[in-house]
């Protein structure tokens, strides 16, 4: 019995070694854009495939290595909204319904939105939810996508990151998965620092903050 417990030890940790070698490791990503440092950790298996900023809006998106904005099956999304922090009565959690009537307006018959409720990074105010369609049409095939949304109240601006995932379609998407958790974890420390003047990437003044 002895060598039977001591070799179902040894298995369970040679697995745990290797789930832990096979999962991709992170780096710290810090972005300006428009008045703050956007900084959080994103896995080294994706890689940026869209960039632009367009008037009072910025948006990144990144696909898993070998993926193209057009096809993909996971992508981290950046967005920034300049000065909507003016907006009376907005709120961290009013951008996310905003994203998710998106949602809905594009599968009214297979969304559901699950939230997980107020945070903060840092000093600034946040909302987390997991959204997502069962069935849309969006892409080369019909397919569900679900995303982790994160939106905070930055000093004047507004962000959004947001960790979508697509999959077969169904009757409701997997909101519910444990998955989305362990994601956002995955995408902390996520913070918004000052911008330095004259300071150049890596931004050690951001770096040195946690």
């Amino acid at each position: 019995m002895r060598v039977t417990t001591a070799s179902a030890l040894a298995a369970s940790l040679l697995l745990a070694a290797v789930a832990q070698a096979q999962a991709p490791q992170s780096f710290r990503v810090i972005s300006p854009i428009f008045g703050q440092l956007v900084s959080f950790a994103m896995p080294s298996n994706f890689a940026v495939v869209f960039e632009n900023t367009k008037g009072g809006h910025y948006i990144r998106e990144a696909a898993l290595k070998g993926e193209t904005p057009e096809r993909w099956t996971q992508m981290i999304t950046v967005t920034g909204e300049k000065g909507m922090t003016l907006t009376p009565g907005h709120s961290p959690q009013i951008s996310a319904s905003t994203i998710a009537g998106g949602f809905r307006s594009a599968c009214p018959d297979s969304f559901a939105a699950k939230s997980l409720g107020e945070t903060t990074f840092g000093r600034f105010e946040a909302f987390v939810a997991v959204i997502g369609c069962g069935r849309i049409d969006s892409g080369p095939t019909r397919h569900s996508e679900t995303a982790l949304l994160i939106t905070v109240k930055g000093a004047a601006d507004y962000y959004t990151i947001q960790w979508a995932e697509r999959g077969p379609e169904s009757d409701e998407p997997p909101i519910n998965d444990e998955r989305w958790q362990a994601r956002l974890r995955d995408l902390g420390p996520i913070d918004l620092c000052p911008i330095v003047a004259g300071e150049d990437a890596p931004y050690p003044s951001c770096v040195n903050r946690s």
